[in-house]
């Protein structure tokens, strides 16, 4: 055989070897992940219990999605939360790194420390909380026993006006230990010699943060806030297990109310309209971010 035709041959051999092993993961995937979603697209048209036959009614889930109070109201919850959650952990993750990034000492036990809250499951997380901000049982009640009853008789997850942001604490709490972790390894990657020269040409330690750290995490950050986004949209753990979107709806957001109407409502069809407006959504997040790689910004 001709040494082209061998190296043809050759290719196309290892190239069909490497399918035959992947071909269970490919199956996996269509059934788990493909069929579902062609499913979803399906029955977002239709009107369906999820049980009995479902019957065609083309666009009016989403026309009915348009005008529905509950939905704009749960959907202006997650704009919040993704507000929240795009500055408070993302500051508090950059400044936990940098500063972890000054010690030599003890650097891998206060890593640890950080992010054993993102290792416990949300359950656990959600109990432990509901505990301490009980205003009887927990800190409110302990803090008023020894003269400090600013914190009594506030109900964090059943008043309508701090049930969102006590819920969004709660998952701050557990989820900014991640980011430290990440920051500070993405960090550790900048050429030191980046830092030597700023500080030779006199920049003090929050210049070197903003003209040299933050340049050299860049794509680690942009990464993590584009993730962020995407969470944000389909979050759904904490506020179900704390709150289950009340007191009043005032912690509903789209994934919890898309869950009411699929088994509490009997009305799946529209819950799968909902669950694809949030797909849409998230694709235009990642599309936007990829159009503007293509168009040059550097992200």
């Amino acid at each position: 055989m001709p040494p082209v035709k061998k190296r043809t041959y050759t290719r196309l051999r290892a190239g069909f070897i490497a399918w035959l092993f992947m071909l269970p993961l490919v199956a996996i995937n269509l059934l788990v992940i493909l069929g579902p979603s062609i499913a979803s697209v399906y029955y977002s048209l239709t009107d369906w219990d999820g049980l009995g036959a479902a019957k065609f009614i083309g666009l009016q889930n989403y026309q009915r999605m348009v005008g529905d109070s509950e939905f704009q109201q749960a959907l202006l919850h997650n704009i919040i939360w993704t507000v929240i959650f795009l500055t408070v952990p993302i500051a508090m993750g950059l400044l936990g790194a940098f500063l972890l990034s000054q010690i030599t000492r003890f650097q891998m036990f206060f890593r640890v420390v950080y992010f054993i809250p993102y290792m416990v499951a949300s359950v656990v997380n959600a109990s432990i909380w509901q505990d301490l901000l009980n205003p009887d049982r927990g800190l409110g009640g302990a803090l008023a026993k020894i003269g400090i009853p600013f914190l009594k008789d506030i109900y964090f997850f059943g008043d309508q006006r701090y049930a969102l942001g006590a819920v969004a604490f709660v998952d701050n709490w557990h989820f900014w230990g991640f980011l430290v972790v990440l920051f500070l390894a993405a960090m550790q990657a900048v050429d030191t010699t980046l830092y030597e020269a700023a500080r030779i040409d006199g920049a003090n330690r929050w210049q070197q943060f903003y003209n040299v750290t933050l340049p050299g995490i860049r794509p680690t950050l942009v990464f993590m806030v584009l993730m962020i986004l995407i969470w944000s949209l389909v979050v759904f753990d904490y506020i179900f297990i704390i709150t289950q979107g009340g007191p009043g709806g005032a912690t509903e957001v789209v994934s919890t109310l898309l869950y009411k109407n699929a088994f509490s409502r009997n009305d799946a069809g529209y819950a799968a309209a909902m669950g694809l407006s949030m797909t849409f959504i998230s694709a235009i997040v990642v599309g936007g971010y990829f159009y503007l790689r293509r168009k040059g910004w550097d992200i």
